[in-house]
């Protein structure tokens, strides 16, 4: 059972197909079998119907051996003639006896006629020896006794008996000879139609097998289609539609699992936050679908340029981004920061209302540090939030880095106690 409940879908259904074909051609091989005992238990009962010819022949032999011989032996005075008398009269009962239980077997309607005329010449035999015995009863000379008449008399009903007996033959190896052709015409229809009916069962198991396989098939295809909608439908849940970047319910599922394995492995992490400076003067001036058109640009900036595994990218809401980098140190992290900067500008987005440039320019605020246990998740946002501010402060268009998170913790340790 267990090895059943290993096998696949597919691999169940041929081995219930495979165990049916077997069991089919094990039910005909078993019925084949079972014929061919039954034609020998039939055989042999059959040829128990020999007996009366085994019957005939024991006649035959009690008037050769039995009556001649008692007859023969008193008239040479080798038994006496009560003797004789007594074998006599014990073959002739023994003679009737058989005779009886031949006729109670069934005859056909051509034999009785046969039957008949051998049962008046039995009798008419009978009657000779019976006159013989009375001979041997009035103890007259049994040397008279005619030799050549008893052997006459036994010849004639041996010939009538043989003749009987060779019809009994002839008849039983005919009805066996027809046996034999009926019982190999019943083999060939029985195994005809049990080979219609195996193949019929195949042909039926196998289009249920195909029709299973089909629909497994469909099943199997509305199961891929449906993961790949489940797929696109989680990345839709993750993915920015405007920008197609990462957005934030992405970026706290990345942004704790990222921490953890930088804690566990002692690592550096930077994170990034982005804003595009006088975005609302922006959008007032140019209109949202160019702020659109705008933010994707930004976006499509970002992408290009961070591109390694370990960097990610987020739209956090509106116009600011995020990034997270892993395995970074600060000095890279810095020149990283530039470099987007500078990229966003060297774009020549147009904005006139902007303070710091007549393109627009991006600000960061920039965290790095070693991970370890004492950082926990909200000091990087909180530190790179207040670089971000301090950005501004400055005149934006710049990025401003700390690698110093102490500050931070203590004001989480304080805020921590307080509550």
């Amino acid at each position: 059972m267990q090895f059943i409940e290993a096998l696949k879908l597919r691999s169940k259904l041929f081995f219930l197909f495979l165990l049916i074909t077997i069991g089919l051609i094990s039910t005909g091989i078993m019925g084949a079998m079972n014929i061919n005992v039954m034609k020998k238990n039939l055989d042999s009962l059959y040829f128990g119907s020999l007996i009366p010819v085994s019957e005939l022949n024991e006649i035959l032999q009690t008037y050769h051996s039995d009556l001649q011989s008692a007859f023969l032996r008193a008239k040479y005075g080798e038994i006496s003639p009560d003797l004789a008398s007594f074998e006599v009269e014990k073959s002739l009962v023994k003679i009737k006896k058989l005779w009886k239980s031949y006729e109670g077997h069934y005859k056909r309607e051509e034999e009785l006629q046969y039957i008949e005329y051998l049962s008046l010449e039995l009798n008419n035999t009978n009657n000779f020896f019976l006159k013989m015995l009375q001979v041997a009863k009035g103890k007259e000379d049994m040397s008279k006794i005619s030799v050549l008449s008893l052997e006459k008399q036994i010849s004639h009903i041996d010939k009538i008996i043989q003749k009987l007996i060779k019809y009994e033959i002839e008849v039983a190896q005919f009805e066996r000879k027809t046996f034999l052709e009926k019982y190999d015409y019943v083999l060939i229809k029985v195994g005809m139609m049990l080979l219609l009916i195996i193949i019929a069962i195949l042909l039926i198991s196998y289009h249920v097998f195909r029709s299973i396989q089909k629909d497994h098939t469909k099943l199997e295809i509305t199961t891929n289609k449906l993961i790949r909608a489940n797929k696109k439908l989680e990345n839709v849940s993750y993915i920015d539609a405007l920008t197609s970047l990462n957005n934030r319910r992405y970026f706290n599922l990345v942004y704790e699992r990222e921490l953890k394995r930088a804690k566990r492995t002692h690592a550096y992490i930077t994170f990034m936050m982005i804003d595009i400076d006088f975005f609302k003067q922006y959008n007032d001036t140019y209109g949202h679908i160019k702020g659109d058109e705008a933010l994707k640009t930004v976006a499509q900036i970002l992408k290009e340029i961070l591109q390694r595994p370990s960097d990610f990218v987020f739209r956090l809401g509106g116009e600011e981004f995020g990034i997270l980098l892993t395995d970074t140190d600060e000095a890279n992290s810095v020149k990283l920061a530039h470099t987007l900067c500078e990229a966003v500008k060297a774009r020549k987005i147009e904005h006139h209302n902007s303070k710091v440039n007549s393109f627009l320019t991006i600000s960061i605020g920039l965290v790095c540090c070693i991970a370890d246990d004492a950082l926990n998740d909200d000091i990087l946002i909180s530190s790179a939030d207040k670089m971000l501010y301090r950005a501004k402060e400055e005149g934006r268009d710049r990025c401003v880095s700390s690698a110093d998170i102490s500050e931070a913790r203590a004001q989480a340790l304080e805020e921590e106690l307080s509550a």
